[in-house]
């Protein structure tokens, strides 16, 4: 709905998820393990058609819903995407944002979704709308991508939880800790290029699979718990030495040797193994503290 102006459009989830998809099965005999709907006041199975959904309004008593006593809740909206305001996109905080999908033109209506398609283009503004989907009412965010209205999936503001409780209160930062802490961040700036990152965790579960089906043994490789760097500063500037050296192919410019070791010899193992991740050291997660140092060392 745009004005007086409908845009027929159909929907399409934007996102192809490539989750693994595991079962519960009877080790034994390898049969999958069914579910039944069971009734706890009468420790027996029911029929679907015995079921409905309910509201618990204190407790004990429920109130029945029917599917006309949801479909008369969507009475505001119905089936259309209420265009409210256009803003500009960049003032809408990415924690609204929930899931992504394409609207395509629908029948008949190539034209005028080509005509709203276009002036949101010329405008350079992004559209929040309201709808309903799946039994609630959804906030929504349409622009421009590719050619194509996107509509973002948002929370509403109600859903989104005050920082109030979580951000820290009384602790203090040195001049010079934000100083090296700013350097370290400037040594990771880049473009985002999206097909450099991998979900290497679905990446390993697919290896382990396939070499269980081989018969093979695996072990899970000692991973030790990340610690509080015991010196900051010092955990700081091998932070970024090692960016340096993982960047340049070599030492880190500027520093000795004999007192960047010293540096090294006073971290925790934690801190050691974060900087061999750092520097892309293979076999880290079976090193002890000592051959992780060693091998930081000979980086």
């Amino acid at each position: 709905g745009f004005g007086l102006v409908n845009v027929p459009v159909r929907m399409y989830s934007a996102v192809e998820e490539h989750d693994l998809h595991f079962h519960y099965v009877h080790a034994p005999d390898g049969s999958r393990i069914a579910y039944q709907k069971v009734c706890r006041a009468e420790d027996r199975p029911v029929r679907d058609e015995e079921i409905v959904k309910a509201f618990e309004f204190e407790k004990g008593e429920y109130v029945y819903m029917t599917n006309e006593d949801f479909e008369a809740a969507e009475a505001e909206g119905g089936r259309t995407i209420d265009i409210r305001v256009f803003v500009p996109y960049e003032e809408i905080d990415p924690i609204y944002f929930e899931r992504t999908y394409y609207l395509g033109p629908g029948q008949d209506g190539e034209k005028v979704y080509a005509l709203l398609l276009n002036a949101m283009e010329r405008a350079g503004l992004a559209a929040v709308a309201k709808y309903v989907m799946r039994d609630r009412q959804h906030l929504g965010c349409l622009r421009v991508r590719d050619g194509v209205i996107t509509l973002e999936r948002m929370h509403f503001a109600d859903e989104i939880r005050t920082t109030d409780e979580i951000a820290p209160k009384d602790a203090k930062v040195e001049k010079q800790e934000l100083d090296m802490a700013a350097q370290l961040i400037e040594q990771y700036r880049g473009e985002f290029e999206p097909e450099k990152f991998r979900d290497t965790y679905r990446d390993a579960l697919c290896e382990i699979i396939n070499a269980k089906r081989k018969g093979e043994v695996v072990h899970a490789p000692a991973v030790e718990e990340r610690e509080a760097p015991t010196d900051l500063m010092a955990a700081l500037r091998a932070s970024v030495e090692a960016v340096q050296r993982r960047r340049s192919g070599g030492r880190a410019p500027g520093r000795a040797d004999g007192k960047r070791d010293g540096e090294l010899e006073r971290m925790s193992k934690g801190e050691l193994y974060e900087l061999a991740k750092e520097a892309d050291i293979p076999g880290r997660a079976d090193m002890s503290k000592k051959e992780l140092l060693d091998a930081l060392k000979a980086a």
